[in-house]
């Protein structure tokens, strides 16, 4: 028999458990404390349960902890590690240290159904969603899993196409009874599918990234074509309702190409459709990805772009480009064997 992970777990669905084999209802919590304070690797460590309680735990379940089945490290300190996914199509998370921060890049999806045209993940389909437990294991199993001060659900993913197992990794990350953290520290990025978004803004207060890329709706639906279902305006409308004033933080992602989003027309467009919204820009230099004729922008350009943005009231910023050279960067996280077909194919 196959056992069931607990990592992945919230304090309601471990109370389940412990009813079941027969412990009191405070032992979730002792449960829950041995998992994601303490980090042990095997349930006979739990040494404040009973020894029987134990036992039958260990009959049906296990901690569930994975270690990367591989790593590759950027010249910048970029880690790239590869763990098992779902499907047959393994899961990449990257590690991204910078000065006093370190951000983990965290897969929610193996593959991603959203077709984008500029993201390795997206051309090449979608294979399954990963469980709370496959996306706390990122977090856990990395070895500079304690060092952390950020996660970022950016990598391989529509993070609200697997809401659940994403909102629970959420909670687990922000509850006492789990790491404890501060939601300021977690942001989810979406193309903007609404209910979802209506729901994660609802229920959690991280801070949201929205990938937006070009302001012209049928220009936009011609890279993304979850456009068509869920409109730019639409999302920024949504937004709208919502306070982004104070603790929590709006940004807008927009990949920048040379001669397709990046003049003034483009920047101008922006100011016009944020409107008043509370909000910054993170441009993003394009990373070059097999089979795709889209050049990155210029430097110069960018910053004209960006200066553009600020002189009319709108923060933009250019992020800086890390772990290009391992594969690790933006649009880039394909998995193990995709990114060796698309290698075949070169």
């Amino acid at each position: 028999m196959i056992k069931k992970p607990l990592i992945g777990l919230t304090l309601e669905q471990l109370r389940d458990i412990t009813d079941a084999v027969g412990l009191r209802p405070f032992a979730a919590k002792q449960i829950a404390s041995w998992l994601y304070v303490k980090r042990v690797k095997s349930i006979s460590m739990m040494t404040d349960l009973p020894k029987e309680a134990r036992q039958r735990l260990n009959e049906e379940y296990c901690i569930g902890l994975a270690e990367p089945k591989d790593a590759a490290v950027s010249s910048d300190g970029t880690v790239k590690y590869l763990f098992e996914g779902v499907g047959g199509r393994d899961v990449e998370a990257v590690y991204i240290p910078d000065g006093d921060r370190a951000t983990l890049c965290v897969s929610s999806q193996a593959g991603c159904k959203m077709n984008c045209q500029f993201c390795m993940t997206g051309r090449q389909g979608f294979n399954g969603n990963l469980s709370a437990a496959a996306i706390i294991n990122q977090v856990l199993s990395i070895p500079q899993s304690r060092s952390l001060t950020n996660i970022v659900f950016m990598g391989m993913g529509e993070p609200l196409d697997n809401l659940q197992a994403v909102l629970n990794a959420i909670e687990i990350l922000t509850a006492q009874w789990g790491f404890g953290w501060s939601p300021k520290r977690i942001t989810v990025s979406s193309i903007g599918k609404l209910k979802e978004l209506r729901t994660i803004l609802d229920t959690t207060k991280v801070h949201i990234a929205i990938s937006l890329h070009n302001p012209f709706p049928a220009e936009r639906a011609g890279i993304m074509p979850v456009e068509k279902a869920f409109p730019i305006r639409d999302v920024i409308a949504l937004l709208s309702n919502y306070d982004f004033s104070h603790q929590r933080r709006l940004s807008f992602e927009y990949i920048m190409w040379r001669d397709v989003n990046d003049s003034v027309k483009y920047a101008d467009a922006l100011v016009r459709l944020i409107g008043r919204l509370d909000c910054r820009f993170n441009l993003i230099r394009f990373h070059a990805i097999p089979g795709s004729d889209l050049r990155p922008s210029t430097i110069p350009t960018m910053e004209r772009f960006r200066d553009y943005l600020n002189d009319h009231g709108i923060t933009a910023t250019i992020r800086a480009s890390r772990g290009e050279d391992i594969m690790a960067a933006c649009g880039m996280l394909a998995g193990k064997a995709s990114a060796e077909a698309a290698a075949a194919t070169e």
